[in-house]
């Protein structure tokens, strides 16, 4: 039997700026030592100060340097709580865990989407074809890394493009760096007030037709879902990939996650070594 002196109570976090900060919070207030990976030193700050919280910044770019992160630093379990469409990491985090016999588990929210007539669910980007886009307003609220490409297939369809972009480096350049005009690029964090100001007040202000945004079940999301809802205007949601189907472990409450991982850490203390544990 191992004794709890041996048994580490790190864990490790992967999330933006919703997500991981209140995962963290719970974990630190047990006396779990937190290891929380963010892209952005801006991202970093949404984070508390304390001694056991460590935050790491920067992109996982393979499999082998997750695992010599989860080696190093004695991960007892590693939470998946990225964007639902940020499916390399993810994939790499399901296979390195799975090699090393880590516990992976996955938190992503709901996407409780109303049941509206002018709400739509697509697979792909480019899949706004049941309605007549010829010079119609669309704005693009799906991050930066597909939106020159998606811009430009519906500038193709004879659309008006605009976007949202979130207030990043990455962002900044890629939106102005793209085929839309500069002057049909707003740059703006999601409201967090459930009022969604700025966003209906962009959207009447550039009287948009079509709304296109992906189901993450953020803020961004829900604030579109508001904006459109009960207006002339049309939601267009890419469903989310499956590939985060695969893991053996997922959640979308944070109560259930904490409550799963205090259990994963008595069971490790009470019958072995992480090595012996399988999920």
């Amino acid at each position: 039997m191992q004794n709890q002196g041996n048994c580490y109570k790190n864990v490790w976090i992967l999330s933006g700026t919703s997500d991981g900060p209140v995962i963290a919070n719970r974990l630190l207030e047990l006396n779990y030592s937190v290891f929380a990976s963010v892209l952005t030193y801006k991202a970093g700050q949404a984070y508390i100060e304390n001694p056991k919280l460590h935050i790491i910044t920067g992109k996982l770019n393979n499999k082998d340097q997750i695992i010599n992160f989860i080696n190093k630093n004695k991960i007892t379990c590693v939470v998946d709580a990225t964007h639902p469409f940020a499916v390399i990491i993810s994939k790499n985090l399901n296979n390195a865990c799975k090699e090393i016999n880590t516990p992976l588990l996955l938190f992503e929210r709901k996407s409780l989407i109303n049941n509206t007539n002018n709400f739509f669910y697509i697979d792909h980007l480019k899949d706004i074809n049941n309605v007549d886009i010829e010079n119609k307003n669309i704005l693009l609220a799906i991050g930066s890394r597909f939106l020159n490409d998606t811009a430009s297939y519906y500038m193709n369809c004879k659309a008006n493009v605009f976007t949202r972009v979130l207030p990043t480096y990455e962002s900044i350049t890629k939106a102005f760096g793209s085929c839309i005009k500069n002057s049909n690029i707003a740059i703006l964090e999601p409201s967090k007030n459930n009022k969604s100001i700025l966003e209906k007040k962009l959207c009447d202000f550039w009287e948009i037709d079509y709304v296109l945004c992906r189901e993450s079940g953020s803020y961004s999301q829900k604030n579109w879902e508001s904006i459109v809802s009960g207006s002339k205007m049309k939601l267009f949601l890419v469903r989310r990939p499956k590939v985060k189907k695969d893991y053996a472990y997922s959640f979308d409450q944070y109560h259930n996650l904490i409550n799963h991982i205090i259990k994963k850490y008595r069971f490790l203390i009470h019958y072995g070594s992480i090595s012996n544990d399988h999920h």
